[in-house]
């Protein structure tokens, strides 16, 4: 289960002390420092993970114009967007103007005490700023340098801004999604950045294995949106090129997978049965009272199934319909036919298997006393993961610790610096 710090963070105008509690020490990735870059999602997701392991990440914002997933999500408690609670738990969060001489200086100086720079910037922008990867690189040959954007620092559209709903489409998931003849709807979050930054972390962890396991150098991750959603079509790729076949929306199960969809309960919810396998097939009719269907020629196979698809679900929706989802859960894990019903939120807060596997835990919360966020994940036996705070409510709040500490500035230089705007 993950740990939580005892103490509460708190924020305060740049310059402030918090008191985020004790330093990550247990973590896998203890001793990694991270220079996090850019906003909202995809990158800023992957740094909360490397956070949540161990990772020393200090989040880089402009003085006057913070991330704005300060302000994104869809609740607010006493002004407080719990989004950026969660995106940015466990960073130290520093103000700086990158375009200002003294901050490209001192960002420079940051790099030098850096193992890793994550942004999810436009193509290019590095570049602009006077702050290429050659250029970093002179400072610190070791630099890990993960650049996550739409389409890829290369290409004809590398230059196109892209966001994940257009990630989702260009890359071929959006098509697939929905039901035949309507309109492709998109999934309710923001997949395509998530994804990406998923990409992004794996990029990272095996940059960093390289450099210190086998005598590496820095190098760049580079990470586009659109592939990283291109990535998920499974076989659609190989059998396109040698059968032109073009797979498309298939509602709420697969074409030729069956039983794999959604039943609807006589309590109105909607249960999952999946029992395409021959032997989880076989306890499915036995569940039913039916065990005859199990060496019916229609449905004895996978093949013969898939076949007949429609009129084995239509068996089975009437079947489920006598049972309340309770009913019928319970009745098919008696018999070790994998389902579950589809759960909402207010369903996942009372769900005894993730209580127990620690994917719902109170954060402390310099606000709020303390928040419910979403647990850490993979589950690691030995070096655990570690939310030590949620993310600081004040842009700069660890400007002091930062500037001060790691890089040694004296109280005259850090009041020059912010005279100048320059964090």
């Amino acid at each position: 289960m993950a740990k939580v710090s005892e103490t509460t963070a708190r924020g305060g105008e740049p310059g402030s002390d918090p008191r985020p509690g004790p330093p990550h020490t247990a973590g896998p990735l203890a001793g990694v420092r991270v220079l996090e870059l850019g906003s909202l999602i995809a990158g800023p997701f992957a740094g909360r993970q490397l956070a949540d392991f161990g990772a020393e990440v200090i989040k880089i914002e402009s003085p006057e114009q913070p991330d704005p997933m300060r302000e994104w999500g869809r609740a607010r408690v006493q002004g407080h967007t719990l989004w950026w609670s969660v995106q940015s738990r466990g960073k130290k969060c520093v103000t700086l103007d990158l375009k200002s001489p003294r901050g490209h200086g001192l960002f420079l100086e940051l790099c030098k005490e850096a193992d890793v720079i994550l942004e999810n910037f436009r193509p290019g922008t590095l570049e602009k700023l006077g702050l290429a990867p050659e250029e970093l690189w002179k400072v610190n040959p070791g630099l890990v340098i993960a650049r996550v954007s739409g389409y890829g620092q290369t290409g004809p559209d590398a230059q196109k801004p892209g966001y994940a709903s257009v990630a989702e489409a260009r890359g071929g998931l959006r098509y697939l999604n929905g039901y035949p003849d309507q309109a492709p709807p998109r999934t309710g979050i923001s997949l395509g950045d998530s994804l990406a930054s998923l990409y992004a972390l794996q990029g990272i962890l095996l940059a960093l294995y390289w450099r210190d396991a086998r005598g590496g150098t820095g190098q760049v991750v580079d990470v586009s949106l659109v592939e990283a959603c291109f990535s998920l079509l499974e076989s659609a790729v190989p059998d396109y090129a040698a059968t032109g076949v073009v797979p498309g929306p298939s509602g709420s199960g697969l074409k030729g997978i069956a039983p794999s969809n959604i039943f609807r309960s006589k309590d109105s919810k909607w249960v999952v049965i999946a029992a395409n396998q021959d032997s989880v097939f076989v306890r499915l009719a036995a569940a039913m009272g039916r065990p005859e269907l199990a060496s019916d020629v229609r449905y004895s196979n996978h093949a013969a199934r898939g076949a007949h698809q429609d009129e084995l679900e239509s068996l089975i929706a009437q079947w489920a319909a006598g049972f309340s989802h309770e009913e019928l859960t319970s009745l098919l894990d008696g018999y070790s036919v994998p389902n579950s019903p589809v759960s909402s939120i207010e369903d996942i807060f009372q769900d005894p298997q993730l209580r127990a596997r620690g994917m719902l835990v109170d954060v402390p919360d310099e606000q709020l006393g303390t928040v419910v966020q979403p647990g850490i994940i993979p589950r690691l036996t030995r070096s655990t993961g570690e939310i030590g705070w949620s993310g600081p409510l004040a842009p700069g709040s660890h400007n002091r610790e930062i500037y001060g500490g790691l890089l040694k500035l004296s109280a005259k230089e850090l009041q020059d610096a912010r005279d100048e705007g320059a964090i």
